[in-house]
């Protein structure tokens, strides 16, 4: 019988259980004002919801109560995503899932691809500017992940004008303390990357990280 395959994707939605399991023990209560009216659980997937959307605040979908009104108000929904924030929760939730897959052994780090992608935002947006090189209005991140995909550090956001390049140099820190707090041993590991990164600062960056022990590539 032919082994599975396993697929990653991202989650629009969390079941109580996974929720409990893996988000949960990283989420910080609130210590003022009234108690919600939803559970974290629920409010956790609202924002989920948003995140995949890509919608306004204003514009979450939110199901009714029995009254026939909102079950929440979309800013109680955007204070508690505010207060996770800020006390880095989803930082936390995120590292967790990096020491997991190492646990689990789901992780190839001998090779680590670094790339970057710019997405469309017609409608404005968190650092927005426009690409002449792709002819659109948008933000790009630089990312990291493993031969299996799974992206092992947190995404370095900028406006869609800015270059590539010099975008490495702030993307590859986060590696590095992400493997350190998940201790994964890069130093036999080949960085693998575009060859818009292919420049001296971004090589020297590579080298005197002192935690990868074979050439980067670029190509």
């Amino acid at each position: 019988m032919a082994k599975s395959q396993q697929w990653q994707r991202i989650p629009t939605e969390l079941s109580l259980e996974q929720f409990e399991q893996f988000v949960l023990p990283h989420l910080t209560a609130g210590s003022r004002g009234p108690a919600s009216k939803l559970t974290a659980h629920a409010i956790f997937n609202y924002i989920l919801k948003l995140l995949y959307l890509g919608c306004q605040w204003k514009a979450l979908p939110i199901a009714m109560d029995r009254h026939g009104r909102p079950e929440i108000h979309y800013t109680s929904i955007f204070r508690a995503f505010r207060r996770w924030q800020a006390c880095e929760c989803f930082d936390a939730v995120f590292l967790a899932s990096v020491v997991r897959l190492s646990h689990d052994q789901l992780l190839d780090t001998s090779i680590i691809h670094g790339d970057g992608t710019t997405t469309a935002a017609k409608k404005g947006g968190d650092n927005i500017g426009f690409s002449g090189h792709k002819h659109m209005k948008g933000d790009e991140v630089v990312a990291f992940c493993d031969r299996n995909c799974n992206v092992i550090a947190p995404f370095v956001p900028a406006p869609g004008n800015r270059n590539e390049s010099p975008l490495l140099r702030d993307a590859l820190p986060q590696v590095i303390q992400i493997a350190r707090e998940a201790n994964l041993d890069l130093r036999d590991s080949v960085v693998s990357l575009d060859g818009v990164y292919d420049c001296r600062a971004n090589r020297k960056a590579i080298f005197v990280s002192g935690n990868f022990g074979s050439s980067g590539t670029c190509g």
